[in-house]
């Protein structure tokens, strides 16, 4: 079982930096794989960015790459989201998620494949 808790989002204006983090109760955090996906208003929810359980292998929507790091802490069950010149288009719910998995290294990029999501934590982004 796992509880994900997302914290981080806010206000900011484009071209500013924003850190998400998202904080898992398991004790085995480091068997899962983690992503993060957003929501714009009026979207469908779609792949940010994933990890792989070791943080050793991560993948970038086409979108967000060379904007936005992924890392993990599996010492203190965090994922986190570093936001660099963000753009309005970035605004939207942010929603960390967790997949059980076998694979130390693979990395998921659709919702279909989590096991687990967070509440979400608003990102708004002004022109």
């Amino acid at each position: 079982q796992m509880q994900l808790i997302e914290s981080g989002g806010g206000l900011v204006q484009a071209g500013g930096s924003l850190r998400l983090s998202c904080a898992a109760s398991t004790r085995t955090f480091n068997s899962y794989a983690m992503g993060w996906f957003r929501q714009a208003p009026g979207k469908e929810r779609e792949f940010v960015t994933a990890i792989s359980r070791t943080g050793g292998s991560t993948n970038y929507a086409d979108s967000v790459k060379g904007r936005f790091t992924i890392s993990r802490d599996n010492g203190k069950n965090t994922v986190s989201l570093e936001m660099n010149i963000v753009k309005p288009e970035d605004t939207g719910v942010y929603y960390c998620a967790a997949k059980a998995t076998i694979y130390t290294e693979n990395y998921y990029l659709k919702e279909i494949q989590y096991d687990y999501w967070g509440q979400g934590t608003q990102v708004t982004v002004s022109s």
